[in-house]
């Protein structure tokens, strides 16, 4: 609810602005997962190459 206030009172520079760092926050955060995948598949093959 507080948000939808919020958001009308902003000018559509403001919105503009306020999309595209959530657009941004979005991609951080899927590379960051990718990585956490792509650690965790380089330890699998580490671990089961040491058997």
């Amino acid at each position: 609810m507080a948000k939808k206030e919020k958001e009308k009172k902003m000018n559509a520079k403001q919105q503009a602005y306020a999309k595209k760092q959530e657009e941004k926050g979005k991609k951080v955060v899927a590379w960051i997962i990718g990585a956490f995948i792509a650690l965790a598949a380089f330890y699998l093959i580490f671990v089961a190459t040491n058997f």
